[in-house]
């Protein structure tokens, strides 16, 4: 059979994003930081953009900011008579925004720390170099990654350095007595025996460092009476030698290099902020993007260009000037639909949790999923989802994300109860109940029926999980 060419006509219904929606889609879900970095990107982008200036109209004449510093240099007659202790003084408005550097070496890594204490030693530089490379396997707690064999065969492959296990170990040897005590352990129980070996021997932590080095696995499970049995001793010399195991750091090597550059790089900057003041509550977007214009050279074609221009390069600078105009347009009623969008939502959620902000109880937290906002606003669970995604409100009682007031309806639809509510019951059985015989998943759902909570026992396990909370074995106490 001859092969023929066919045309054909078929309807296809798509639905498409604009590349202007994908870029307010992308804005929605920046944070804070993210979009007023994108707003100095793009002033620095675009010429056509500029910050808008407060005419002189809008500022009143009798506004007085002159500082108490710019007062007192103004008693001078001139810049030479004013002593320089006053040139040198940070003699500004107190909301001025300073750039504070932060000195970020100031704090060693962990492999940096154990390397300085090494060669404040006599050892050589053979060992140093081996020293390395296991102090190189260590992870940010301070454990080894990989077993001295292998790194053994690492040194002879990588480095040519033939050593004997005896030698390699007599090395680990000397970075187990570093600081801090327990780094380089093996695992979680040679990491607690480092640390109580370096204490001052006592009859509750000699027994202790018994329990970690031959009972470690009745001490994990919590089999406290057949820990007591086999080290036939009573409950209250037990208690002391278990105070004694939790008091040690399970990871030593996390309190190395933390610099006060990361301590500052985790602070959470809230977007939005709630304030209460009886039943009334006042709701702001905070933010430090600036009033954007466009500029005046931009405003209109053509008035920015020489008569004697020809004809060409005028209708390239036309072009160029409509487009970057454009451009500056769309990014500014892209920015003030983000700011429109996310106060709308926000202002949502207020209203719908509005006994959680009055009273501050996180148990009046009622049920409400991206539909219920979605009522409220008109917005797409879409756009509802991207606008709380990474985003926090500052209340009185502190910072929370905006996923913290989305919670799932408890026991059908015609209830009230969140799962807010249930996890905060359950916590309070579970810091209320007795340590020699804890809750089980059991008596917690048997507890809330009686408090009439009618949920199931899985419902209950996947509760206690969210909260952290282990099963009643490993919540018993001695």
């Amino acid at each position: 059979m001859k092969e023929s060419l066919r045309l054909s006509l078929s309807q296809k219904l798509q639905q498409r994003l604009s590349p202007l929606q994908m870029r307010f889609v992308r804005m929605l879900e920046m944070t804070g930081p993210e979009v007023e970095e994108e707003v100095r990107r793009e002033l620095d982008d675009n010429p056509a953009l500029e910050i808008a200036d407060r005419s002189d109209s809008e500022t009143p004449e009798d506004d007085f900011h002159e500082s108490a510093e710019e007062m007192q240099l103004a008693d001078y007659k001139d810049d030479d008579e004013i002593p320089a202790y006053r040139l040198e003084a940070r003699n500004s408005s107190r909301d001025d925004v300073y750039y504070e550097p932060v000195a970020v070496a100031g704090e060693n890594s962990l492999g940096e720390w154990l390397m300085n204490q090494l060669r404040e030693t006599d050892i050589n530089d053979t060992e140093l170099l081996a020293a390395g490379y296991i102090i190189g396997n260590l992870d940010d707690n301070g454990y080894l990654t990989r077993t001295l064999p292998q790194i053994l065969d690492d040194l002879a492959i990588n480095a040519g350095l033939e050593l004997t296990m005896e030698q390699l170990g007599a090395v680990a040897d000397r970075i187990r007595a570093l600081d801090p005590a327990g780094v380089c352990a093996y695992d979680l129980r040679d990491c607690l025996s480092l640390q109580l070996k370096r204490l001052e021997p006592t009859p509750s932590r000699k027994l202790a460092l018994e329990i970690v080095d031959y009972y470690f696995d009745l001490f994990s499970l919590r089999h406290y009476d057949r820990l007591g049995a086999a080290l036939g001793i009573d409950r209250d010399s037990l208690r002391e030698a278990i105070d004694v195991i939790r008091s040690l750091n399970p990871k030593p090597g996390g309190i190395i290099g933390d610099s006060e550059a990361d301590v500052r790089s985790r602070h959470i900057i809230p977007d939005f902020n709630v304030e209460v003041d009886g039943d009334s509550i006042t709701l702001t977007l905070l933010n430090n993007i600036p009033d954007l214009t466009i500029e005046k050279s931009f405003s209109a074609d053509g008035e920015s260009f020489s008569v004697a221009s020809t004809a060409a390069s005028r209708k390239d600078a036309m072009a160029f000037v409509s487009r970057k105009r454009e451009d500056a347009t769309d990014f500014i009623d892209l920015l003030r639909l983000r700011q429109q969008t996310l106060y709308n939502v926000m202002a949502a959620i207020v209203r719908l949790q509005r006994d959680f902000f009055v009273s501050e109880d996180e148990t009046r937290l009622r049920p409400m999923i991206l539909k219920d906002v979605s009522r409220e606003t008109g917005y797409d669970l879409s756009v509802i989802s991207r606008a709380t995604a990474g985003k926090y409100v500052s209340t009185p009682v502190g910072i929370y994300p905006l996923k913290f007031f989305f919670n799932e309806r408890v026991g059908g639809d015609d209830e009230e109860t969140s799962s807010r509510e249930i996890l905060a019951v359950i916590r309070e059985i579970i810091e209320g109940e007795d340590p020699l015989h804890p809750f089980s998943d059991d008596a917690l759902m048997k507890e809330l029926n009686d408090r009439g909570y009618e949920i199931a026992r899985r419902t209950v396990s996947k509760y206690r999980e969210r909260l952290g909370l282990p099963v009643a074995r490993l919540r018993k106490g001695i």
